[in-house]
């Protein structure tokens, strides 16, 4: 008895088949990628064969009301099921202009599974969200509206080692722009180290990091905080 029960364990563990785990995001690059553009924000262009994914997942989350996982479970994903395999002008979501400009996409059949389909659903429904994507605009907002110095700074993580008034790491910007020994490009494109008798850490070479007109940015940026009082602002928060 107990061999034959056994044997039943062996045998169903060995016919069990193991569940294939699709990932989203690779499906959506390879199936999609080559009508779709999918950056967020995307980019557009004329003649596009059709409209960023984006696009798309918005304007779906939004027709269907899309606001929890169940929510997606339940249209969301099955509708990009059916209609990616069985697409047809009376199922679209897309406004009449749309239609006229893009057409009805084809039908992938044999292109893509329900399974592969389900789980690029669920991809889109995660990744297009409108709140990231409001965040995300108006961090760039913020980073567009800096000098073009702090811009470079930021982008290039300056601020992990100096600050604008105060020296953490490294001097702070006003303190480099105030010493009169101060070489701002060499030591951006060299480094440098015990330059400084307060700083022990060595600043690597960012050599080739910055174009010519980008080291002066930078150079004129800095030396901006020669005659510059940190604001009140600033000062309360850092209790000076």
């Amino acid at each position: 008895m107990y061999a034959v029960l056994l044997i039943g364990l062996l045998t169903g563990c060995e016919n069990e088949k193991p569940k294939v785990v699709y990932d989203g995001e690779s499906l959506l690059k390879e199936k999609c990628a080559m009508c779709h553009n999918l950056d967020m924000p995307p980019k557009t262009y004329e003649n596009e064969k059709a409209p960023p994914m984006m696009a798309v997942a918005f304007h779906l989350k939004d027709f269907m009301h899309i606001e929890t996982h169940s929510d997606a479970v339940n249209k969301f994903i099955p509708f990009v099921q059916d209609y990616v395999l069985h697409p047809s002008r009376e199922k679209s979501y897309c406004d009449k202009e749309s239609l006229k400009s893009y057409g009805v996409m084809p039908s992938q059949q044999g292109n893509v599974t329900e399974e592969e389909l389900e789980a690029i659903a669920e991809y889109m429904v995660t990744f297009y969200d409108q709140q990231k994507y409001l965040k995300e605009m108006q961090a760039k907002a913020a980073f567009e509206a800096l000098p073009k110095g702090e811009q470079l700074v930021v982008r290039s993580g300056c601020y992990n080692c100096h600050d604008t008034f105060k020296d953490k790491v490294g001097p702070s910007f006003q303190h480099i722009a105030q010493s009169p020994k101060r070489d701002i490009v060499s030591v951006i494109e060299n480094g440098s180290k015990g330059k400084w008798k307060a700083f022990s850490a060595m600043m690597p070479p960012f050599k080739g990091k910055f174009s010519k007109e980008e080291l002066q940015t930078l150079k004129t940026w800095i030396e901006g905080f020669a005659v510059k009082e940190a604001p009140k602002t600033w000062r309360v928060k850092n209790g000076i």
